[in-house]
């Protein structure tokens, strides 16, 4: 098995097979190799912090919070790394960290982060309906999808609120919720 200095040559080397190749090698190398990787989450470029996320992330015994250091990064792509990573490794220390992460200025790390939460589940459930009280409007829209795929009871009210509601995305997605909940029945209010 190569060394660890040679596999990190390898991750950051720019060529994109080369350090595809590397992950299970170094996830195969244990603490030795995560301790290396945490290092690289420092490293000034992006890619290579990228990389770091993803190697990171296919490690069998990840600290989580590797993972939600990344997930503030300041380049968009390694924020989506690590929102796909906590898909992988859900975990209740994730929520509020992923809850904040709906708001991502970038589209694709907001919509991660609502995935993770998915994977996290009904631990995040209160966290979720929360942010249909204050956020803005993608973040609300993420959320309530997240709700809808969990499919929790205790977010029955507000996607009852969602239905009467001025956006068609939350419309929507509270429909689909209540429709797996087994609310599925046509919602009228009394004149």
């Amino acid at each position: 098995m190569p060394a660890l200095d040679d596999l990190l040559a390898e991750l950051t080397s720019g060529d994109e097979s080369r350090a595809e190749a590397a992950v299970p090698a170094l996830a195969k190398l244990g603490a030795q190799a995560v301790v290396a990787l945490a290092r690289l989450l420092d490293s000034p470029d992006a890619d290579s912090r990228w990389w770091a996320v993803r190697a990171l992330a296919s490690h069998p015994d990840l600290d989580v919070d590797l993972l939600l250091r990344a997930l503030a990064d300041a380049a968009p792509e390694v924020r989506q790394a690590a929102a796909l990573g906590l898909c992988g490794h859900p975990h209740e220390s994730a929520i509020q960290p992923l809850v904040r992460a709906l708001s991502d200025a970038d589209s694709l790390a907001a919509d991660l982060a609502a995935k993770a939460l998915v994977a996290v589940g009904r631990p995040a459930v209160e966290s979720l309906i929360e942010v249909q009280k204050d956020a803005n409007m993608s973040a609300r829209i993420l959320s309530m999808r997240a709700l809808a795929e969990i499919a929790d009871p205790r977010a029955v009210p507000v996607m009852m609120s969602a239905i009467e509601g001025e956006s068609s995305m939350l419309y929507h997605w509270a429909e689909v919720g209540l429709e797996r909940l087994g609310l599925n029945m046509v919602y009228l209010k009394p004149e």
